[in-house]
């Protein structure tokens, strides 16, 4: 029997009792993520009110996004080496670990600056060498026809702590600074891993094998491969034209509702509640009509969506209209990012799920911040309404194009061919 059909093998017997098995899966890494929000939202109000300085905000920034950008793509090539698996257990104890030595180091009265800037840089290369992973080992677990409906379960759950995850940071923070919260996570992380840990995946034939190509062959083949893939290409720029004209820009709706209508706490709070529960109900959303959905026409349609209200965003004049346009992109980001999300797993081959996702990785680590280092200071000299408008323009005419132009149909004929009509699995 061939490698590859010792692969197939392996997944087909892994999805008896799959729904057991994703559910655990599931509830460890939404455990894990919460103790992981809450530190991020700890770490970034400790430095504001300590240093009130934005050099130091800036450099946070860095420490904790440039790394996983870096290691993704090292991180995809890995899980498609070894067991997917352990490799999210390693990663979690070690994250863990640096949180605990950090957490013990400020109960001793130590807290420099570049402690915590270490840290946040390990933080950021467990996650650039865990995504790809965890990514890529959901379809092991999951039958193709349920991915959909298991990604857009996933997209709920995590959104709903999106909202949680402040609220419970706040109540701790207040009463048991920093380095409570740092050990939240440890304890967080320790029962992630520990869930994990029960969940039996089956080890692809390639990662097993000894007999497989050099590291640098498989990093080699990986580029090539994403880059000649006219679908995996195509959804990849569509990720970054997003991640770059639209995540970018909403993360200056803030500014826009203090200028514009006013720098009332409860203001602020509705904006990102409105944001929150919008992606909780889309995910729902996805879930229950995942069968119904056509992955390419969704990443059209919402990529589009998405332009036209940001563009009404930057119009309106009325705070209830401002929240409801807020809301509906909240609604949205879930049928975009799963349909995404779940077409590079149905598309791509399972020995080389990790790479693809390493450079998802990438591009969702960079094109955000890029955006916003470039918005960011534009904010200062005009209106954030006409950049909103701007750049709701620009997704408009780039995804319309995207569809029109050769490379997009190759991408369009791909999918179709990539994609038949989904049976129920039980």
């Amino acid at each position: 029997m061939s490698q590859t059909q010792d692969a197939a093998s392996a997944i087909t017997v892994s999805f008896e009792g799959w729904k057991k098995r994703v559910s655990v899966f599931l509830v460890g890494q939404t455990v894990t993520m919460f103790g992981s929000m809450l530190v991020q939202y700890a770490i970034l109000w400790h430095l504001t009110l300590t240093t009130k300085s934005g050099v130091v905000l800036a450099l946070a920034a860095v420490f904790g996004f440039l790394p996983q950008a870096i290691v993704s793509i090292f991180g995809g090539v890995w899980a498609d080496r070894v067991n997917r698996k352990l490799m999210i257990i390693f990663s979690d104890a070690a994250i863990a670990l640096a949180t605990l030595g950090l957490a013990l180091l400020m109960l001793s009265g130590v807290d420099d600056l570049w402690l915590i800037f270490v840290v946040m840089a390990v933080r950021s290369i467990g996650a650039g060498v865990q995504m790809p992973a965890v990514s890529a080992l959901l379809p092991q677990l999951v039958p193709g026809d349920q991915l959909m409906r298991v990604n857009g379960i996933n997209s709920s759950v995590q959104s709903s702590l999106t909202i949680l995850a402040p609220v419970a940071a706040a109540g701790v923070y207040a009463t048991m600074s920093l380095t409570g919260i740092l050990f939240i996570d440890v304890v967080t992380a320790v029962i992630g891993v520990a869930l994990l840990a029960t969940v039996k995946v089956p080890t692809l034939a390639r990662a097993a094998s000894l007999d497989k190509p050099s590291y640098f062959a498989d990093l080699k083949d990986g580029i090539q491969y994403t880059f000649t893939h006219d679908l995996v290409r195509w959804v990849l720029v569509i990720f970054a034209i997003v991640f770059l004209l639209i995540v970018a820009p909403s993360n200056l709706s803030p500014l826009m509702l203090v200028r514009t209508f006013g720098d009332e706490v409860w203001m602020l709070t509705v904006l990102e509640l409105s944001f929150g529960v919008g992606m909780v109900l889309g995910g729902a959303l996805i879930a229950v009509l995942a069968s119904k959905l056509d992955r390419l026409s969704t990443i059209i349609g919402t990529s589009i969506a998405f332009g036209v209200m940001a563009i009404a965003m930057g119009f309106t004049t009325n705070l209830i209209v401002f929240y409801a346009l807020f809301f509906l992109i909240g609604l949205t980001v879930p049928a975009f990012s799963t349909s995404a999300f779940t077409l590079l797993q149905e598309t791509v081959e399972p020995e080389r799920q990790g790479r693809v996702f390493g450079f998802v990785g990438i591009v969702m680590s960079l094109a955000m911040p890029i955006g916003m280092a470039v918005l960011g200071p534009l904010a200062d000299v005009v209106s954030v309404e006409l950049l909103l408008i701007v750049t709701g323009a620009a997704t408009v005419v780039i995804a319309t194009m995207a569809v029109l132009l050769p490379g997009g149909k190759r991408a369009i004929a791909a999918a179709h061919a990539s994609t038949g009509p989904a049976t129920e699995t039980e």
